[in-house]
This record gives structure tokens, sequence and C-alpha cells, in this order.
């Protein structure tokens, strides 16, 4: 999510994710609607729900999470926008009494999620694009539901139609959606998982690059699959694979790019990049340039006042 190691300046918080600097740098397209939203499904294994941190720029610029029962509370029930204007005002009175004291950006963070919280209850947009019901009935169905969720286990749902909320959710002016499909830890049972949740993303995930270059979007959005690692080439006792951090495979799409096309390649067993090796730093400085941000000239200024580095690597030349 960020392209540095989660032990780097984890002292300040770590480095923010791409989502948090979006937020940062470029700011909401709306007021009422966020620019960075995680729709990754909680996880028994919290890694792997992990939407993306803001590190070291505070909570201010965290992702917003629209989550089950928390939807109820984004709708006024029974209250005039002029009472709740009413309200805005009580909070800033009682915030001001403790903003000088505040050294940690903690109430920056609280102001953010106030004003957005008000924005969102005085606009549909965002409700809006979180109501699949109106997609037709064919597009929901090229998307696929996912189900049954199979091999979930402390893992994410194999949820199609989150793929379709991504589409909405940047169509209403997101910057950045983050989510999390399925649980390839595949210990045992390798090719049947895989069987499984290969079928299952590939049919959302063509339907939504399907999806935006039908609408005119798909240069400007860029759709990313990854993991943290790969798989080892070997079998396993169990027919599963083990982690292999020693080479991994991205599939990127749209953004303006030049795709179609395969950049570097492993020995013959899978084992080692043998040419063109791409380290994350360069996916990740990709995603930036997409978005409109120079990461080579565009440092971002921790709590100590220092510039930090987006990336230190530059952006995968074959693909611009």
């Amino acid at each position: 999510m960020t392209g540095w190691s989660s032990r780097e300046l984890q002292f300040l918080g770590g480095h923010p994710s791409v989502g948090a600097v979006a937020t940062k740098v470029l700011g909401p397209v709306d007021p009422s609607v966020p620019a960075f939203v995680g729709l990754a499904e909680r996880t028994t294994h919290v890694p792997w729900s992990d939407p993306g941190s803001s590190g070291f720029l505070g909570p201010a610029y965290g992702c917003f999470r629209p989550e089950g029962p928390g939807l109820a509370d984004m709708q006024l029930n029974g209250i005039t926008v002029d009472h709740l204007d009413d309200r805005k005002g009580l909070l800033a009175s009682f915030d001001r009494m403790r903003r000088d004291v505040d050294a940690r950006g903690m109430m920056t963070g609280i102001d953010a999620f106030n004003q957005l919280a008000f924005n969102v209850l005085t606009s549909s947009r965002l409700l809006e694009a979180l109501d699949l019901s109106k997609e037709p009935a064919e597009v929901r169905a090229r998307y696929g539901d996912g189900k049954p969720y199979n091999f979930q286990y402390d893992g994410a749902p194999t949820v199609n139609e989150q793929l379709l909320l991504a589409r909405r959710l940047v169509e209403a002016g997101v910057r950045c959606v983050t989510l999390s499909y399925g649980r390839w830890d595949s210990h045992s049972q390798n090719f049947a998982l895989v069987r499984d949740h290969g079928a299952k993303l590939d049919q959302c995930l063509s339907a939504l690059i399907e999806d935006l270059d039908q609408r005119g979007m798909l240069n400007d959005v860029t759709v990313i699959a990854w993991g943290e690692f790969g798989r080892s080439p070997q079998i396993n006792k169990d027919a599963g694979r083990d982690h292999w951090p020693k080479v991994n495979a991205a599939f990127m799409a749209g953004g303006g790019m030049t795709t179609g096309q395969v950049i570097g390649a492993t020995n013959r067993l899978g084992e080692f990049p043998e040419k063109r090796p791409v380290n994350f730093q360069e996916v990740i400085a990709t995603l930036y340039h997409n978005l409109g941000i120079n990461p080579a000239s565009k440092p971002i200024v921790d709590q100590a006042g220092r510039p930090q580095p987006l990336v230190e690597k530059d952006v995968i030349r074959e693909l611009l």
C-alpha cells in the first residue's frame, strides 16, 4: 500500500498509503465524497483487510469505510439541515478550547471526520454510489456476486460486487478505492482454491475493465490486482504452495498506460527474477504518476517537519 516496509518510520506511524497521499495532495473532488475509500471486508487475520494507512499524515487522511450498520447513520433522521448546522457550531466551540495543545494532529483528524460527516449527511451522492440496486440487472450479472464464498477461512470473501461498487465510487468522485479479494494463502488445496478464486476474480476484474472502457473512463482509472508476495514454485505435502517473497506478480490495466505486455521474467522454474525485475516502489510510483502526482518532486512533510519522499524508485517506464 505504500511501497515501504511497515517498519520504516514506525515511530511516526509509518509511511502513508497511496490513498492517504492522494487525499493530502489532491484533496476531494466533491466535499461530500471522501477522496479515499476502503471496501475491504473485516478479516480474522487483520492485515488482510488493511485498506491502507494514513501513516505519519495522521487520521485526517485515513480512508472512509462504509460498513454495514454504519450506512444507516449516513442519513438525516428527523433532523433539519439548520438543526445540524447548530450542532456543528457547538462542536466547533468545544474543539477550540483544546486545539492549541494538540501537537499530534488528532484535532485535525477529528475536524476532518466531522466535516466529512456533515457533508455526507447533507448530500446523497455517496449514498447513491453505494446503492447497487441502481445498476441494471445485466451489469450486476456481468460482475457476478462471487458466491459461494469458498476457502475463506480467516481471509476475505470473494465479493465480486465490490468491484462494481468501486466503479460507482470513482464515478462519484472518489480518487482511490482499495479492497481485499479472497484468501490466497494456499498452504493446502492450492489447485482447488485457485480454480475457485481465479474464475471468480477473472469474471469481476474483466467486467470492471470492460465497464470502465465502455464508459470512457479506462484511461483515467488505474486498476491493479496484486499481493504482497508470491507462492512457492514447489508443491508441498498438502498439495499447497507456501510463502515465496522472492518473486511476485501484479496485474495492471487502464490509467492511460501502454498495456498488453509482460514486464520482467523469472527463471524456468519461476523461482527468481531473471530479466527486468520490477521493484514494489516502481509500481507505487506508477500509481502516483497516473494520479497526477510526481513522486520524484513531491515529498511529504512528516510530523517532525522533515520532508519524506513518496518513494525512492522511478515509474515503470515501459508502461508510459
